[in-house]
């Protein structure tokens, strides 16, 4: 009913900058959170930003003061913009939108993800 879709992944090099995008579609009555997570291989999927509906944000220790979470409400979008990257930001990122869709019932969407690599 809902769909995610991601882009601005790729291979930066130490010290790039990153910009992420996740666009939500279908049925969508109202979107609550959206955040992004990312998985390492070998490691367990880790929240990296979340973003309520009223902006509030919280970011994980490894990326405070280096990435920003943002949103567009009118375009049911979420970025997430990734500045002084280092090698062990290195994953496939993914967004997560939970929301209602038009019944009424709650839905909990992920993206496709995109790996980030981040390497000299």
């Amino acid at each position: 009913q809902v769909q995610l879709v991601e882009s601005g992944g790729g291979l930066v090099q130490p010290g790039g900058s990153l910009r992420l995008s996740c666009a939500a579609s279908g049925m969508i009555f109202s979107i609550n959170a959206m955040g992004w997570y990312r998985q390492a291989p070998g490691e367990q999927r880790d929240l990296v930003a979340r973003i309520t509906s009223g902006g509030s944000t919280n970011y994980a220790d490894a990326v405070k003061g280096r990435f920003t979470i943002s949103r567009d409400n009118a375009k049911n979008t979420v970025y997430l913009q990734m500045n002084s990257l280092k090698p062990e930001d290195t994953a496939v990122y993914y967004c997560k939108v939970d929301g209602r869709v038009l019944t009424m019932d709650v839905f909990t969407s992920w993206g496709q993800g995109t790996q980030v690599t981040v390497s000299s």
